[in-house]
C-alpha cells in the first residue's frame, strides 16, 4: 500500500439519462474531465497529505479497479461509515460509532470478508478498520450494509497518523494486525509494521488489558513479531510457554490465509495483552 489511495472510477450517466444499469462483479471505469475528482463523495486520495511527513511507510500501492458493488458502496456509505485519515482532530469513538461499546482497531483488512464475519459474531465489539486499498473499502462497506452490521467503521489512510494524531490515550480496547506486508528482502525488513517504535505508540492508545492479535503466514517475520512483542515492556504474552498460540475460535480462516496453507505455508497467530503502566 501507500499513502496514495488508487480511488475508484465514478459510474456515470449514459445516454439514457442515468437509467442504465450495470452488472454487479463487472469494473466502473468512464472518461473524466481533467480536475474532476474520481470519487467526490467517497474516500479521499490523500487524505493527510503527500507531505504530512517524511516517514517510511509499511505500505503500498495494490491497484485494481472497483466493481459497481464497490463503487456503489462507497457512494451510498463513506459518509455514513467513513473516516479520512487527515489527522487534523482527535476522534470521538462514541459519537463515530453511536454508542460507548469497546472499540478494536484493524489494521490492513483486505477485501473485508474476516473484519465483517467477525463484526456479526461479536455485535456488542466495534471495529475500526483501516487500509489503503479501494476496492476493499467499498467491499467492507457493502458487507456491512448487507448484513446489516452497525459496528463497523471503515478508516482510509495511513494507521501511524491515526493512532498518533487521531486517536485519545487508552482509547482502544483491542488492536488486529492480520497478514500484514511481510517484506521478505532483509532491505526492506525496516518497512514491517510490527516494530517497537510502533508498539510503543500503539501502547499509549491501548487500555491496559487490551489484547494485541497478529497472525502471519510467513515464518520469519512471525519469529520477527515474537520477539518484538516479547521484548517490549508494554506487552505480555498471553501464552504461558511464551510461544505462538493456537488460532482462536473468534479469528475465522481467510481466503488468503487458504491459500497459504494450500502452499504448505505455516501460519502463526501471536496474542498479547497490554500491561498496567
Amino acid at each position: 500500500m501507500s499513502e496514495s489511495l488508487n480511488a475508484p472510477e465514478v459510474p456515470q450517466p449514459g445516454a439514457d439519462g442515468g437509467r442504465s444499469r450495470h452488472i454487479p462483479g463487472v469494473s466502473v471505469r468512464h472518461t473524466r474531465a481533467k480536475g474532476e475528482p474520481r470519487f467526490p463523495d467517497g474516500p479521499k486520495a490523500d487524505p493527510a497529505g503527500s507531505h504530512f511527513e517524511r516517514r517510511i511507510r509499511s505500505f503500498q500501492p495494490r491497484r485494481s479497479r472497483v466493481t459497481a458493488g464497490q463503487a456503489d458502496a462507497l457512494q451510498r456509505l463513506w459518509p455514513k461509515w467513513g473516516l479520512d485519515i487527515d489527522g487534523q482532530r482527535i476522534v470521538d469513538l462514541g459519537e463515530l460509532f453511536g454508542n460507548e461499546n469497546p472499540v478494536v482497531l484493524e489494521i490492513g483488512f483486505g477485501m473485508g470478508e474476516a473484519t465483517a464475519q467477525m463484526a456479526a459474531a461479536d455485535p456488542e465489539t466495534n471495529v475500526l478498520a483501516v487500509d489503503v486499498h479501494t476496492p476493499g473499502q467499498g467491499n467492507l462497506l457493502n458487507l456491512a450494509d448487507q448484513r446489516g452490521l452497525n459496528n463497523v467503521r471503515v478508516a482510509n489512510g495511513d494507521a501511524i497518523i491515526l493512532l498518533r494524531e487521531m486517536l485519545a490515550p487508552d482509547s482502544l480496547d483491542g488492536l488486529r494486525v492480520y497478514f500484514p506486508d511481510p517484506w521478505p528482502k532483509k532491505r526492506h525488513h525496516k518497512r514491517r509494521l510490527i516494530q517497537p517504535e510502533f508498539l510503543s505508540l500503539a501502547a499509549t492508545r491501548l487500555k491496559p488489558g487490551a489484547l494485541v492479535h497478529c497472525a502471519t503466514d510467513w515464518e520469519p517475520y512471525a519469529e520477527q513479531m515474537l520477539e518484538v512483542l516479547t521484548g517490549h515492556p508494554d506487552f505480555e504474552n498471553t501464552r504461558a510457554d511464551g510461544g505462538f498460540a493456537p488460532r482462536p475460535d473468534f479469528r475465522p480462516l481467510t481466503r488468503f490465509e487458504g491459500q497459504g496453507l494450500d502452499k504448505g505455508h505455516v501460519v502463526n497467530d501471536l496474542l498479547f495483552r497490554r500491561v498496567q503502566p
